[in-house]
């Protein structure tokens, strides 16, 4: 008499459970993300001991990083120059003359950014100007 051992199937790992893990995880991963559009740029304003800084009912924010790279009112600036600076502060002035320019320049901006955010003011009829700095520690 002739027995044969009963030979068991070789293992398989079973990938659709898998599959429907991943899927839920990618679909509770897409949902809870945010995702937040690069608007404002990152700058460390110079310090200085001075008091609190007034709120103003018309100001325009000039953000200036220290690459250079401008902003106004958070939306940033595709060119560098003066002229494009001075036109998107006329139309965000919306023709107000009475309106404050609050120059926010990194510690290590160079001179000449912030000398251009002056200038395209001026050339926008704007002669209300400040600056923002942050209160020493």
């Amino acid at each position: 008499m002739h027995f044969q051992r009963a030979r068991p199937e070789d293992p398989e790992i079973n990938l659709i459970p898998l599959i429907d893990v991943l899927l839920v995880v990618l679909i509770f991963l897409m949902i809870t993300t945010t995702y937040a559009k690069y608007t404002e740029l990152k700058i460390n304003l110079p310090t200085a001991n001075a008091p609190r800084a007034q709120t103003y009912p018309h100001e325009i924010v000039v953000t200036i990083a220290a690459d250079g790279t401008c902003a106004v009112d958070h939306a940033v600036l595709a060119r560098h120059d003066v002229g494009a600076l001075a036109a998107a502060l006329a139309r965000a002035a919306h023709g107000r003359a009475d309106t404050m320019v609050v120059i926010s320049a990194d510690a290590q901006s160079t001179q000449q950014s912030v000398v251009n955010a002056m200038e395209a003011a001026r050339l926008a009829g704007l002669s209300r100007l400040t600056f923002a700095t942050q209160r020493t520690r």
